[in-house]
């Protein structure tokens, strides 16, 4: 029971004296420990939107095509899809049908 005593005492004891020493680093030592990239923040955060506008057009998704209306299925096509335990809808199923979740088709 002691020894685990000593053990929680001596680890509490080495957090705060890092921590303390930690607040007392001074300037020069914490210009060191930046990246010696040579780029300043702003022209890091000027490359990274222009690689977020670039990987946004390649993928060719916008906000238009995820807000549109859901196509119509005809009676017998496929209407979802099983992704493991869980059904993606492909199509909404005309009116008077109904999307079998055992089938996975409009009847």
């Amino acid at each position: 029971m002691e020894s685990m005593r000593a053990v929680v005492y001596l680890s509490v004891c080495l957090t705060v004296m890092a921590s303390v020493c930690q607040g007392q680093r001074s300037s020069e030592n914490q210009q060191l420990s930046e990246p010696a990239l040579g780029l300043t923040t702003n022209e890091l955060a000027e490359a990274l939107q222009g690689l977020l506008d670039e990987a946004d057009s390649s993928v060719g998704l916008s906000v238009e095509k995820k807000a549109s209306v859901i196509p119509r299925c005809d009676v017998g096509e496929r209407c979802a899809m099983k992704h493991g335990p869980r059904i993606g809808r492909l199509c909404d199923c005309l009116r008077g049908t109904a999307c079998n979740t055992f089938f996975l088709r409009c009847y």
